[in-house]
This record gives C-alpha cells, structure tokens and sequence, in this order.
C-alpha cells in the first residue's frame, strides 16, 4: 500500500518524464503522495453565473454564459489589443487580450455558447474582462455549479500547459487511482467526537470540493490531522525526555522565604508569583524541568529567575546564569550582586573579557562549590568550565542560543541533568510557542509591574521631523536621553550605511553643541562598547543606532525612541526596540517615523503599535501578517512544514488537535491500544526524521 503512494510521479497517466522532471524542480513534487498534498490554495466560486446587466464593479470574478458576436484587433505596437464582443439576452461587454493575440484569435468561435470567467471592470458605461478563461457551456456545467481548485504553478510549468487547470487535471486522473488506498490515520472515536469525515473524503474534497459545507470539512479535518501529528510528534518528544532524565528533588525554602521578607524591594505581580509556583512545583517533582517563561519588557522575568535560583542554593547546588552578549550579562550580574550580597552568597561573572586570573578564581570556586551562581555569556560552555554541582541552568534570550548549546550545558554535571529555565522577552503568539517550544512547559508573565507607565506611542511623517526636533530638545532639556535608531538590512547595506551617517550629521547639525554617539555592526567591538558605555554614564545625550540596541541594555534615563523608517521593521522587531525605553520611572515616548506613502500591511504594523503595547497582542498581528516563516527559530520544529494548516488563522484547531494528542498519549503512551493503532501505523510509515506525521506515505 505504501508503495503506491511512493510512485515516481513520471509513471501517472499524462504526466511522463519531461513534465515529472518539471514537477519534481518546480513544486519538489515526486511521488503520487506528493502530488495528492499539493493542495488547492484557494477556489474560484463557479456556483454563481451572472447575467451581464447583473454585474457590479466591486465584484472580484464573475461567470458570464454569453456568446461571441464580433471579433477585432485594435492598435498597433505596445497598444495593440484583441477585443471581442460577448452578449447575452441582458446586454453587451467586452473581452479583451493583450498577449498571444494571434493564437486566441484563431480559438474564438462566433454564435457559440461560451462561459467566460474573470475580474470585470467598467470603462464608462461598459464592462470590460481582460484575459478570461473561456469554455463551451458542456462539460463541467451540466453537473451543475462547481467550486474550481486554483492551484500554485510556476512560469516554466505554465509554459508546459501546466497551469492550474493541467495540475488540476493530473489530479483528477490520480485521484479515482488513490481513493481507495488513502488509509486512516485518525481513531474512529477520535473522529466521532470531534465530527472529522474520513482521510479519503477529505482529499477528494480539498481537491474538488461538492459544496461549501463539505470544503469546510475537509478543511477542517486535514489541518486537525496536521496539527494533531505535529503536538504527538512534540510530546512524545516531552514524554521521552520525562522518562529519560530525572531531575534531582530541590526543594528547599528558607532562603526564598528569608529574601520575600528581608529583602524583596518592591511587590511581585499576580504573574510572577503564579510562575514562581509552576517552577517551584517543578523543582521539588523529582522529573527533569525545561520550562520557557515567557516576558515582555519589563516584565520582571529576572527576578522570578533569582528567586528560583535560590531553592536550588538551599537545596545544595550551584546555579548559572547565561545571557547572549556581554552587555547583557554584566547588566544581570550587576543587578543581581546587591541582593546575592545581602543573602551572603557568592556570584562572578564569566565572559570573554575575563582575565586570566578571574578565570582561574572562578574555576577553583566552581569546582570547591563555594561559587553558588556563576553568570556569563558563551564562555560558560567552555570545557574547562566544571561545576561541582549545577543544580539549575537559566539561558536568557533562548532564540538566540542553538539547541547543541542548551545540550552543551546538560552535559555539565556527570551523574544528572540539571533542570532548565528558558527565558525570552520576545513575546510569540501561543499558537506559535505550543509549537515551536512544544516540548517544553510553557509560563506566561502577562503583567507589568505597578507603578511603571505605559510608553506613548505616535506615528509621525518626515514632514513633521522640525515639530520632532522641537520635542527632544524639550526632553533633552529635562536632562533625559534619546535614542534614534536606523534600518540596516543586509540587501541594502550600503544604502542604509549612508542614510545612518547622513542621518547622524543633520542630527549633528539640528542639535549643535550637545554630545552624540554613533553605534552600528560594522563598528569594532572595543569602539562599540565605548560608544554604549558613554551613553549609559549620560556622557552622550543622543544615540544614533541601527538594531544593535535591540536586545537587553539597560538605560533608564533613556525615555525617548525615535524609529526613523519604522515602515521597514516588522512589528516584533518594533516593539523590542520601544522596549529600550520605558526603563525608569520618567513618562517615556515612541516616535515612528515614516514616509506619506505606505502599503496595507506597513499601516497595520505602525496602527498596532501606536494602539497597544502588549507584546503577545503585537506578537499575533504579526504572526497574521507575516506567517510563521518569517518569525525568528521556526524553521527548527517542522513548522515550515505545515501543508495545509496556517498557525496564524488556525490556532483554535492547534488548541483542539493538542489537547486530543495529549489525552491520547496519556492514556496509552506506546500507541498500543487497538484503537490507536492507525495512528501507531501512520507514525512508523514515516521515516524517524520526517517532520510532518499526517503526511501521506
């Protein structure tokens, strides 16, 4: 049965070596398998025809029974043009062509039936097709109104007579072939409970849907099953992992309690301490934790991590702290020191920067056990790095750490795994992290602290930048800082160089007299540090910069973020860079700055923004607009391989699908039960490394 459905795609009726060899360039489409899972990306409604006095301008396709009534080509040159006229009983319009005149010229028939397809538009009082599709009246219609599958092609395969109408008739010869051997892959109850049709009936109607009612169902029922096999996929993983790796028992809490009621400066939020309960419960369960917290700006996440580390202290083990970039880890150790010192416990900090002397201190302490939290960037993953016992791991900024890294310190202890805490302050919707981070446990702080204001966001055009000016003088003036930050992309780098250095000499210019710093990537990095660690001390009043301020430092005299070209960032990237501000207890702002003319989707970034400042409410905007792909680390995950379901439109069907894969693992963890075994057979008809489980095989 598997092997029907690995046929090379060459052996079907009407296809044959040379369209295969373009099948299998073009689409990566090899197999039958492969070709039944090229799926429809939307449908034209032919279940609707139009008389001609009946249309509307505003209608996107309309279908039209009518017939030819005269036949002319008008123009000369790039003017030239076919026109023909096309009545029925109610009235006049034209079709017209303005490429392969001659060949469509020689196809149109007089006085014939025709049913002529496409977008109409009104040229005074008339309407007027361009390019349509035209077919006798026989054939599909006499069996009634019909939903047509447009499909993705390419040019070289249109040029093969391989457009969407060819692929749809390779199909259409496929499917009568395949029908009966499409097995099933989902539990008959599972079916029954969440009303799914059958994997047969879902593909013969994703492909050449009866009715809406029935599209809709097929739908549904192909994106459930890849939902589904990506979450099993995803907890067997967690379940795998659960088993494997137990996890040391840490549970102690005087000094957690000693630090709420001695030295906590400020209140937690209903978030924090929710969270801090997850992990806690973690901890003390005897199973290996991997949890993610999740945080925007400001969220408080570095302190539910202290917190954390110290029931790992009193508990007896050694605890690590590990940021991406120097900066970063120098901003947690200096801000952890105060309240390590006054707990009486020993902190250093490990980074590239370290001297030979430091090292060497640090590496004795580590290996005694009188070093209870070492912070530092890559350099922690070093060899000669060796803990006497690291009881808890906490990597900050996780996209930005690879998976062998995270392995890297697992490996730090010989006789157990140490638990881990991921931790990101770039927010993901949740549908995106139940399945980028399906395998591990989730915690969300969705709070801000009391007392810290919200950043005002506006939008401003480059015709405003003199009433900009005036405004940071202004602030300025207040003794605050400001920071003005620049695109750099890697397509336009020279460009974007010259628009930054032009950008810092007006800027020089309109504000003569005051300090300024400059900071981008191709600077060195001693002369980037430089740079940054003036603006920190307020040495410099303005920081001109590109992204490289996205993530992490820390300037809370800093209240004013000016985004010039805001229209060429994505929004998770906007709102981290907002993130830099907001940072003291000043009222901080956010200027985006763009020019007059922006497209559909940049208006809706620069909207979201001035509207809302919560970071997941942004994050699923942008998952609508952008889809999944173009989303840091999705690529890892299989996510890339979704045929069918999209994580920005179908989360609640994601919701579903996992609850439904959870409760089946837990129930019968080895797929053994009778019931489960189409689903145990469809996972071993995939090889180990195949990403996508509801794949046909």
């Amino acid at each position: 049965m598997t092997g029907f459905f690995e046929t090379k795609i060459e052996y079907l009726k009407g296809v044959g070596p040379q369209k295969g060899a373009l099948l299998n360039k073009e689409l990566d489409i090899f197999t039958f398998g492969e070709m039944l899972q090229h799926y429809p990306f939307r449908y034209e409604d032919r279940t609707k025809f139009y008389k001609i006095r009946e249309i509307k301008p505003e209608l996107q396709q309309v279908q039209v029974i009518g017939r030819i009534i005269s036949v002319q080509v008008i123009g000369e040159g790039r003017k030239k043009r076919l026109v023909a006229q096309f009545a029925d009983e109610t009235g006049i319009m034209e079709l017209t062509w303005f490429k392969g005149i001659q060949w469509v010229n020689k196809k149109l028939v007089k006085g014939v039936a025709l049913v002529a397809f496409g977008k109409p538009q009104l040229f005074g009082s008339r309407f007027s097709m361009a390019h349509p599709e035209l077919e006798p009246l026989t054939g599909k219609q006499d069996k009634g109104p019909y939903f047509q599958p447009v499909y993705h092609t390419t040019e070289k395969l249109r040029a093969k007579f391989l457009d969407s109408r060819g692929i749809s008739r390779i199909l259409a010869g496929l499917l009568p072939l395949a029908f009966s051997k499409i097995p099933e892959t989902l539990p008959s109850r599972l079916c029954e409970s969440m009303q799914l049709v059958s994997k047969q009936v879902a593909i013969q109607e994703i492909h050449f849907p009866s009715s809406p009612g029935n599209l809709r169902k097929a739908s549904y029922r192909l994106k459930f099953e890849e939902f589904f096999f990506l979450q099993l996929r995803l907890l067997k993983l967690k379940l795998a992992r659960t088993e494997k790796f137990r996890g040391k028992v840490l549970g102690q809490t005087q000094l957690l309690t000693q630090f709420y009621k001695e030295h906590l400066p400020f209140e937690l939020t209903g978030a924090q301490k929710r969270v801090i309960k997850e992990i806690y419960a973690d901890l003390k369960s005897g199973l290996q934790m991997n949890r993610l917290i999740q945080g925007d700006v400001g969220s408080g996440k570095t302190i539910v991590a202290f917190i954390c580390l110290l029931v790992a202290v009193d508990s007896g083990y050694q605890t690590c702290l590990m940021a991406p970039t120097e900066i970063l880890a120098n901003q947690h150790y200096e801000g952890l020191k105060p309240f390590t010192e006054q707990m009486g416990l020993k902190i250093a900090l490990l980074t590239g920067s370290s001297t030979k002397k430091q090292r060497e201190a640090i590496h004795k302490e580590l290996a005694s056990g009188t070093l209870h939290l070492l912070i530092g960037t890559h350099a922690l993953l070093e060899d000669v790095v060796v803990f006497q016992q690291l009881g808890l791991a906490i990597i900050d900024e996780q996209h930005r750490f690879g998976v062998a890294q995270r392995a890297k310190l697992w490996a730090k202890n010989k006789d157990f795994y140490p638990h881990v805490l991921v931790m990101t302050a770039t927010p993901i919707p949740r549908t995106l992290a139940m399945t980028l981070y399906g395998d591990l446990d989730i915690s969300v702080i969705d709070e801000l602290p009391a007392g810290r204001k919200a950043i005002q966001t506006v939008h401003r055009y480059d015709k405003d930048r003199l009433k900009v000016f005036g405004f940071l003088k202004k602030e300025i003036a207040k003794g605050r800082q400001v920071y003005i930050v620049y695109p750099l992309i890697e397509e336009s780098l020279k460009s974007d160089l010259k628009s930054l250095m032009d950008g810092y000499e007006s800027i020089c210019r309109a504000f003569n007299g005051l300090p300024i710093g400059i900071l981008h990537g191709n600077m060195k990095a001693a002369d980037k540090d430089f740079e940054m660690a003036r603006f920190v001390k307020g040495e410099t009043k303005i920081m001109v910069a590109t992204t490289v301020i996205e993530v992490g430092v820390n300037v809370p005299n800093a209240s004013v973020m000016v985004i010039e070209n805001a229209e060429r960032f994505g929004l998770s990237q906007l709102h981290q860079l907002r993130g830099r501000v907001g940072r003291g207890s000043d009222q901080s702002y956010c200027i985006l700055m763009s020019k007059y003319e922006l497209g559909k989707d940049s208006r809706t970034r620069l909207e979201t923004m001035v509207r809302t400042n919560n970071g997941f409410e942004i994050a699923d905007v942008d998952l609508r607009l952008r889809g999944p792909g173009d989303l840091s680390g999705t690529q890892q995950s299989g996510i890339m391989d979704l045929k069918l379901a999209d994580l920005g439109r179908d989360g609640g069907i994601l919701v579903q699908a996992r609850a439904a894969a959870k409760a089946i693992l837990e129930a019968d963890p080895g797929l053994i039960q009778p019931e489960n075994r189409p689903i145990a057979d469809q996972v071993s008809r995939l090889r180990k490394n195949e990403l996508n489980w509801s794949r046909i095989s």
